[in-house]
């Protein structure tokens, strides 16, 4: 949400602040024009820009629920033989070599010093 108020736009820094009567009638005049120029350009743009977003937002779903859902659910479906064959191949060939080679270096010690 956007709320913009006078004091964000029009600030006075503390020890220069102009009359009275000048600061009010700024007040005034800015939250009136703000308050109908934005109802005038809802009453001209409203309606068209949400008639653009409901068709934009239309099509992301129609997308979304008849393309993309089903295009990754069965890509999930057609990668789950192959994930099978590469996790077999992984545990088979690659376990045993990370096993022997971790135990080669499990007995290595090291320490450090400092000299001064």
């Amino acid at each position: 949400l956007l709320q913009i108020d006078f004091e964000d736009v029009i600030a006075e820094p503390e020890g220069t602040h102009s009359f009275d009567g000048i600061w009010k009638a700024s007040f005034t005049t800015f939250t009136v024009t703000k308050y109908w120029f934005y109802r005038l350009l809802s009453a001209i743009f409203g309606i068209p820009m949400a008639l653009i977003w409901g068709i934009y937002f239309a099509i992301l779903s129609f997308l979304h629920i008849w393309a993309v859902v089903p295009c990754i659910r069965s890509y999930l479906i057609e990668i789950q033989c192959i994930s099978r064959v590469y996790s077999i191949c992984i545990h088979t060939f690659c376990d045993p070599l990370f096993e022997a080679v971790g135990k080669m270096f499990s007995s290595i010690r090291a320490t450090v010093r400092k000299e001064i």
